[in-house]
């Protein structure tokens, strides 16, 4: 049974189908809920969600809290406490900036570069049992599709 047209999207879908932005949103959190799980299994148990956006973004050589905060589009109060938080938890450590005598440079601890390593394997862990339950084709075709959407977005929509 078809949706009148007033049901309908503005593409024709009909009303209540999820939009991109869902089907790209419920799958991620689905991930990142899985591997906070999985960190807490292995011994990180102080690590909660919004800790893992400081992992994602973090550069190896360190970064500015102000970087941080523009690359999880957060704002720089909310990142700072998030690194005063894992830098209590030894994850992080603080140190003068060599450029800049004012900043400040976030850098993983041994901890902090374990952590990663570790998620490292469990995120392998579960992009093959995905790839299990999906075929590694398909899953293949959607890291790419992802990636060339990704590219998309970040030429259209995104300012620099």
């Amino acid at each position: 049974m078809t949706q009148p047209p007033h049901l309908a999207s503005a593409d024709g879908r009909p009303a209540g189908d999820p939009n991109l932005g869902t089907l790209l949103r419920d799958p991620y959190l689905a991930f990142s809920a899985e591997l906070l799980v999985r960190l807490h299994n292995a011994g990180y148990t102080d690590l909660r969600p919004a800790h893992l956006v400081v992992f994602q973004h973090i550069d190896p050589s360190g970064s500015r809290i102000t970087d941080l905060a523009a690359k999880a589009h957060m704002t720089k109060p909310s990142m700072a406490y998030l690194v005063e938080h894992l830098e209590n938890a030894g994850y992080l450590q603080r140190s003068g900036d060599p450029t800049d005598g004012r900043a400040r440079i976030v850098a993983l601890t041994e901890r902090g570069w374990q952590q990663i390593n570790d998620a490292l394997d469990i995120i392998a862990t579960m992009e093959q049992e995905l790839a299990d339950a999906l075929e590694p084709s398909r899953l293949m075709t959607l890291r790419c599709l992802l990636t060339q959407l990704g590219e998309q977005i970040a030429g259209a929509w995104v300012d620099g």
